[in-house]
């Protein structure tokens, strides 16, 4: 049995306990004492010969750092030319005084609106056209500001129609001056006669009439968005565009120098003299081109107010409710049915009396 529990891989002497545990454990303790995990130091360096001298380091040497220079500077040999201005560097301030003139002149034209803006809140408003001398005994007789009545942007068609009746305030003035010089060239002749004294009485009554009944509805139209002064400003303008186009043409004894009226002067008379004819017949013709000038900008100018009166949206029925509203808000139409209305009552009243006492 003790053939088979002996192990065979033991260490015989560790098997001994009566053995001599310095005899044995000597060899393996040397090995032990002699194995240190943290030296870094190899069996060479172990081996080494501890007698070897060591060498000394040399001590460490400062890098060479070289002197610092300083820049060169060149000494002027002359002195620096005088400085003098220059004429294009001299500041031009023309041009900041006109803006500074021109923004004094807005300044002052915002502050006249604004002072007209508070004169209209209290009606304070005084007639300024037409334009007439303080020592003449009749005063303007209306109120008219475009920059500051009209929108801004229907200030420019306003403008034209306002440049345009003038324009045709003058061509009936210059009407006279050819019917003038249709009778002296025609010697005196009945036509002549009829067409000088209808070209005054049309210069004297068209000119206020084109004025009040066409402008100043077409004025207050755009000043006030009024459907009904449309109205009115359409079927004025465009009877005087008819008128305009007759008095081009030119229909003897119509009292218009027109067309016919001018080569009627270029016609032959053996009794009358030829220059004042011809003369007469070339300033007849340039009054019957201004007419026809004026026919033109008055339908052009219908044709633009027409299209500004569409895109606003109103319509005839519009026109209709303005005016009924105008009618009954009119002070003398007022006066005029409360007077009815008085007198209707009174007269019911007596024959409610008079038939109760009979």
């Amino acid at each position: 049995m003790s053939g088979f529990d002996s192990n065979p891989f033991a260490d015989p002497s560790g098997s001994n306990p009566f053995g001599d545990p310095a005899a044995g454990g000597s060899a393996t303790q040397q090995v032990i004492d002699e194995y240190n995990p943290f030296s870094r130091t190899t069996d060479a360096t172990k081996k080494a010969p501890e007698s070897a001298p060591r060498t000394a380091l040399p001590p460490p040497q400062r890098p060479f750092i070289p002197p610092v220079s300083q820049p060169a500077i060149m000494q002027p040999t002359e002195a620096p030319p005088a400085y003098s201005a220059h004429p294009g560097q001299a500041v031009d301030t023309s041009d900041l005084q006109k803006r500074q003139e021109e923004l004094e002149r807005k300044a002052a034209e915002l502050q006249r609106k604004e002072q007209d803006m508070r004169n209209m809140q209290y009606n304070n408003r005084q007639n300024n056209w037409p334009p007439l001398p303080k020592w003449c005994p009749v005063g303007p007789c209306f109120y008219q500001d475009i920059s500051l009545d009209i929108p801004g942007e229907f200030q420019r068609i306003v403008r034209f129609l306002y440049y345009l009746w003038m324009f045709h305030a003058a061509t009936l003035f210059l009407n006279i001056l050819g019917g003038l010089a249709y009778f002296i060239a025609d010697g005196g002749s009945s036509g002549g006669g009829v067409t000088f004294g209808l070209a005054i009485l049309y210069f004297v009554l068209f000119t206020p009439c084109s004025f009040v009944c066409w402008f100043r509805p077409i004025y207050k139209a755009f000043r006030n968005d009024s459907s009904f002064n449309f109205m009115v400003f359409f079927f004025i303008f465009s009877v005087q565009f008819v008128i305009n186009i007759i008095q081009a043409v030119g229909i003897s004894g119509w009292g218009s120098c027109g067309f016919i009226t001018a080569f009627f002067l270029f016609g032959e008379n053996p009794n009358d003299n030829k220059a004042a004819r011809v003369g007469a017949g070339v300033f007849v013709i340039i009054i019957a081109g201004l007419f026809a000038f004026i026919a033109v900008a008055d339908f052009i100018l219908l044709v633009k107010v027409h299209r500004i009166y569409r895109s606003t949206g109103a319509s005839f029925q519009k026109a209709q409710a303005e005016f009924a509203s105008g009618v009954m808000k009119n002070e003398h139409v007022q006066d005029a049915a409360a007077a009815g209305v008085r007198t209707a009552a009174n007269q019911a009243v007596n024959q409610a009396v008079s038939g109760n006492r009979y």
